[in-house]
């Protein structure tokens, strides 16, 4: 069976927000523990977090013991720095990655078990979600564009590859979810409040 590797970006500046944003509150813990305990329940494995900003407060504060750490020194110079350095970490038995932010703690953990599976079955280089909002993240990225992966440069993710192979890209069905936000400002942080809020309640 392939072998599908999660890797949580979670190394970035918060520079909008004014402080670390893997540590804002939600619901009494940290907002990235709450990405780490959805991608803790699917079926990935190795799990990678890159760091970078305010790592080691966030070591102290985030449960990391079974997960793989990984330091990004350039996390200023924007995401695709932690997308190279964690493709370095990935051993070569990893086929594919999926490529989760750690800034949106309301991912779906069934959503990213459907991107392993259709990688298992559709054989993709890029597997993505389409929520009912429209296409989304995480994202799938096969071993064979790894390398195309690496040399993306600037604050962005694979966003240039999926241009670039927008043709090459499966499509998940997740209409029955919303596309998860993440957290760049104020505004972003409290409408996730009152969607955790609402879901708490449900």
């Amino acid at each position: 069976m392939s072998r599908i590797a999660a890797v949580i970006l979670a190394a970035g500046s918060s520079s909008r927000l004014g402080e670390p944003k893997q540590l804002l509150d939600l619901g009494g813990r940290p907002v990235l523990a709450h990405t780490l305990a959805a991608v803790r329940r699917t079926a990935l494995a190795p799990i990678y977090v890159v760091l970078g900003h305010a790592a080691a407060e966030i070591e102290q504060r985030v449960d990391l013991r079974d997960v793989q750490t990984i330091h990004n020194p350039d996390y200023l110079t924007g995401q695709s720095s932690s997308v190279r350095v964690a493709l370095d970490a990935v051993p070569s038995d990893v086929d594919a990655v999926v490529f989760i932010l750690g800034d949106q703690p309301l991912v779906e953990p069934a959503v990213i078990d459907r991107l392993a599976y259709a990688y298992r079955t559709e054989n993709a280089p890029i597997i993505q979600p389409n929520y009912r909002e429209g296409r989304g993240n995480p994202v799938l990225i096969a071993r064979s564009l790894f390398n195309e992966l690496a040399e993306v440069i600037g604050d962005t993710g694979a966003r240039p590859l999926i241009q670039r192979h927008r043709d090459a890209v499966f499509l998940v069905d997740a209409t029955e979810f919303d596309r998860p936000d993440d957290i760049d400002t104020l505004d972003d942080y409290e409408r996730i409040l009152r969607t955790f809020s609402a879901r708490q309640s449900t």
